[in-house]
């Protein structure tokens, strides 16, 4: 048996846009399937914290991003190895539309082997729903449609003039029903976390139920091997050996990688979670990290812990390290505004104010060069920030003209709206961590 070459059953679920019902179709898929006993592995194309927490509800498992540019070839190909070796069905959960952006679900879906089904919203449109099918299958020669699954249709009418208009041997997978009972509630960065969608189990069981009846097929097997890593991707060296780490997890701070959680693990850090929003004091860490998150819904629970503020104020003029992305790093403000716009006092620690805008502020992949090393990651929020402080550096967007981001330091203190991947370079994640000497 070759243990480096694994084959799996493997779908990657992609859409002509955002918004077309693509979570909703995997997390239905994911359900159905675990339902009858298989064990599914699912991942979500390009960065993204929401859909995940959805996908993960479904599966039963942790769910992984696959981003040719954030993590690189190397990176995906291991993490989809990985998985092939004890699943029984591997999903992808595509990025906005099929050909959208400079790392695209069709780049991946080519660059792996993967075939696609793509999930097309048929509630307003009838014929030109073969159009677009049509146009999706032969854009880019080379990608392996394997069909197409029309979403929010009003009757088994509907469905069937869909499926009619279908054409050059398109598969059809089916129709799911335009129903509220199984769609997953939004807000201003996304979806709303699975956590705090107090029928999450029924939504998810609904559409499992919904697809069941489609009596859906598995996907062909694929064939995943083994990479050889890049050598400044593989953690050579446990550099992080005996720190302790304290990482803020709680319904404003949840936007965090299980690959950077993997990361500092593999480099010997112990992770110790705490809320902010719950705890009065830090458990007793050499290092915090800060991930984003929704502080602008909490700020009363935010203020009204002034244990938690002394101690991460207390913490940093330790000189210990913080590393705060995007809403970490607005928690660290002097001020914040919600969407009430009243301003409330925050951690004081980063000299500034931010509030949150109405509309988004800024989207995209980007890298950075620190005095540790360059990372990559992306960068996604609604919030502004006003300070005095002098950035140590801007980040630099994948997209041509795309706006950078400031990235401050103060002390150990770093600080930025760039949500950091930590695959992409660990030994710099490992001097952002290390304690000083």
């Amino acid at each position: 048996m070759n243990h480096d070459t694994h084959a799996c059953p493997a779908l990657l679920v992609s859409a002509p846009a955002s918004g077309q019902g693509k979570t909703t179709a995997t997390a239905a898929l994911a359900r159905w399937h675990r339902q009858q006993g298989r064990r599914v592995r699912v991942f979500k194309t390009g960065p993204d914290f929401l859909d995940p927490m959805i996908l993960e509800a479904a599966s039963g498992h942790p769910v992984y991003q696959l981003d040719l540019w954030m993590g690189g070839e190397a990176h995906c190909r291991e993490l989809l190895w990985q998985a092939a070796q004890d699943a029984d069905l591997i999903l992808i959960e595509g990025v906005m539309g099929l050909f959208d952006g400079m790392a695209s679900s069709a780049d991946l879906a080519m660059t792996l082997g993967l075939p696609v089904m793509a999930v097309i919203d048929g509630s307003a449109m009838a014929q030109t729903f073969g159009a677009i099918a049509h146009g999706l299958a032969t854009y880019r020669p080379g990608l392996q449609l394997a069909g197409v699954l029309a979403n929010r249709v009003g009757s088994e009418g509907h469905a069937q003039m869909l499926r009619e208009s279908l054409s050059g041997g398109l598969k059809w997978f089916g129709a799911l029903p335009r129903e509220e009972a199984m769609a997953m509630p939004s807000r201003h960065l996304g979806l709303v976390q699975a956590e705090e969608v107090a029928d999450i189990e029924a939504r998810l069981d609904r559409a499992a139920e919904a697809l069941g009846r489609l009596n859906p097929e598995m996907p062909e097997p694929v064939r995943f091997v083994r990479p050889v890593m890049p050598a400044d991707q593989v953690v050579s060296q446990r550099l992080l050996e005996g720190v302790r780490i304290g990482v803020a997890r709680d319904a404003a701070f949840a936007f965090l990688y299980r690959a950077n959680v993997d990361v500092l693990q593999a480099l010997g850090a112990s992770l110790h979670w705490f809320s902010p929003l719950a705890d009065e004091a830090l458990p007793e860490v050499d290092a915090l990290y800060l991930p984003g998150g929704y502080p602008e819904l909490h700020l009363s629970t935010l203020v009204g812990h002034a244990g938690m503020r002394e101690a991460v104020r207390r913490h940093h003029a330790q000189g210990k390290p913080i590393v705060a992305e995007c809403g970490g790093m607005l928690a660290l403000l002097d001020t914040l505004a919600g969407e009430g716009g009243d301003a409330q006092p925050m951690w004081g620690i980063l000299p500034g104010e931010g509030a949150l805008q109405k509309r988004l502020v800024n989207l995209g992949l980007h890298s950075v060069d620190l005095p540790e090393g360059t990372l990559r990651g992306h960068t996604y929020h609604h919030a502004r920030m006003a300070s005095g402080l002098s950035p140590l550096t801007q980040t630099r967007s994948q997209r041509h003209n795309g706006t950078p981001e400031a990235v401050y330091r103060i002390g150990r203190l770093h600080a930025s709206f760039l949500h950091l991947y930590f695959p992409s370079n660990p030994r710099a994640v490992a001097a952002l961590f290390a304690p000083s000497c």
